[in-house]
């Protein structure tokens, strides 16, 4: 006969296990809401940009990650290449826990190459080097390639009142394989496919609404973006 205090423990542990360590749901549409921002001084080659990412694993309420970033600009004379040297904050939350994963402090260099293809796309190339100091994790490198298009609608340019699609894809590559305590991870970090409508509020001003797929070493995962874009 088995014996009763035994049975009553394994239940117990077959119910806090799944608690303890949920796992991802990948079918679960996640919501981004984002705000970028830029900033040139005035008869100067310097300026700033940031921007402040509130990522979900749900729609809302669900925390996946809180980014808040932010560097100094420069554009050398008879140039249109931009450069930033900047620091990253994030707080990324376990799935379905309420509860903190880890914590992250980021430096960075990048340099943004805009081009201009016909009478309607505008492309951007976007190179970034990161220096990255994870909780309970080894320092760690990585280079990210992402190439952006945005392609006007009702007219030629994205001043006011222009309706246009966004679309971009970034390619995250580690420099390190090793992170610390026997762990490792690929030298393939991450992949972003990226698809919206925007609308140009100002000459300064727009929004986004779109849909972005993640493939990962991890996890593959769709979100919802919502993103306002200012530039001062």
């Amino acid at each position: 006969m088995k014996n009763p205090a035994l049975t009553i423990l394994c239940v117990f542990a077959l119910l806090l296990s799944p608690a303890a360590k949920a796992q991802i749901d990948e079918d679960q549409l996640g919501a981004w809401y984002m705000y970028f921002w830029g900033k040139r001084l005035d008869d100067s080659n310097w300026g700033f940009q940031g921007d402040v990412q509130y990522r979900n694993w749900d729609l809302g309420g669900d925390l996946e990650q809180l980014l808040i970033r932010g560097g100094v600009t420069y554009t050398p004379d008879n140039s249109n290449i931009l450069y930033t040297l900047g620091y990253a904050n994030i707080t990324s939350g376990e799935f379905d826990s309420g509860g903190i994963a880890s914590r992250e402090n980021r430096i960075y260099q990048e340099a943004l190459i805009p081009q201009k293809l016909g009478e309607r796309v505008y492309l951007r190339h976007r190179f970034r080097f990161e220096q990255r100091w994870v909780e309970d994790q080894d320092f760690r490198t990585r280079f990210r390639y992402a190439l952006f298009m945005d392609i006007p609608l009702n007219r030629t340019d994205l001043k006011t009142g222009a309706w246009y699609l966004a679309f971009y894809n970034e390619i995250f590559l580690n420099g390190q394989e090793e992170i610390g305590d026997g762990r490792e991870v690929d030298i393939f970090d991450r992949d972003r496919l990226y698809g919206a409508l925007g609308y140009s509020i100002t000459d300064t001003l727009r929004v986004q609404g779109g849909y972005m797929y993640q493939w990962s070493e991890n996890v593959d995962k769709g979100q919802l973006q919502l993103s306002l874009h200012q530039a001062w």
